[in-house]
């Protein structure tokens, strides 16, 4: 057991060590001011990503993404499991739905920015508009998906309204539901910074853009790092929850191979 643990660590860490070997080598002897040496993006880190920058940066990105993707969660849930429920519903709203799906989120910026203002809202508006489709169209087919005769049961025992959506439809359609959850959070992170790149005067997005204008490479250099570990930390989060949340599921599939 402490052998396979061990080995699934290794197999974990061995590509992002591969890669920053590999950075620091290819690195070491550049003279380009775009392009500095790895070692030199690590001394830098320290002093620019203080305690008073994380407050007043990493903090507020991080509220700003828990807002829209929560936002576009509520929603795309809900509205997924309206749409995916009734099939007259579904024709009279899957053209919108295209249509809305095919424009992207940052060309909204400038038309969210009249009704929204530049502020926090604005931001948190564009990260939702961004995340609700995969979470959407994701529950609108794992709603579908249930089983019809699943359906058919619970109808006949009286099962149904609150209790069927509650005890077998969500749950159904629960592992389809979180691979939009998992896609709607690389998109709000992307969201995040584009964002925070028009009329903010904090965040992530903001700072490396600022420190890009300035010139001061290494440091935008740190930045991406920052959006880097930002990223991998959330999808740790998100992958603990889903394994708790879902571990009825995967125990099933497990039972289902050794049969």
């Amino acid at each position: 057991m402490i052998g396979r643990l061990l080995l699934r660590l290794l197999f974990v860490v061995a590509l992002p060590v591969v890669l920053v070997a590999v950075w620091w080598a290819a690195s070491d002897g550049s003279t380009d001011p775009f392009w500095p040496p790895l070692r030199t993006i690590l001394d830098t880190f320290p002093d620019v990503w203080t305690a008073d920058r994380l407050r007043t940066d990493v903090v507020p990105s991080i509220l700003r993404l828990l807002g829209g993707y929560a936002l576009a969660a509520l929603a795309g849930v809900a509205l997924g499991t309206l749409i995916g429920s009734y099939r007259r519903v579904r024709a009279v709203c899957e053209p919108v739905l295209e249509f809305l799906r095919a424009v992207p989120p940052p060309v909204l910026i400038p038309v969210i920015m009249l009704f929204a203002g530049i502020g926090d809202t604005m931001k948190v508006v564009v990260i939702a508009s961004g995340c609700v489709w995969p979470i959407l169209l994701n529950t609108v087919e794992g709603v579908r998906a249930v089983d019809s005769v699943m359906l058919e049961t619970a109808r006949s025992y009286g099962v149904t309204g609150t209790a069927r959506l509650r005890h077998l439809v969500l749950p159904s359609a629960s592992p389809q539901i979180f691979t939009g959850l998992r896609q709607a959070l690389s998109i709000g992170i992307i969201l995040m910074v584009i964002s925070e790149m028009f009329a903010a005067d904090n965040g992530i997005g903001f700072t490396v853009v600022q420190f890009q204008r300035s010139f001061a490479i290494p440091d935008m250099w740190t930045g991406i790092l920052v959006l880097g570990l930002l990223g991998f930390l959330l999808s740790v989060v998100f992958q603990l929850v889903e394994r708790r949340v879902l571990g009825w599921y995967r125990g099933l599939r497990a039972t289902t191979r050794r049969s």
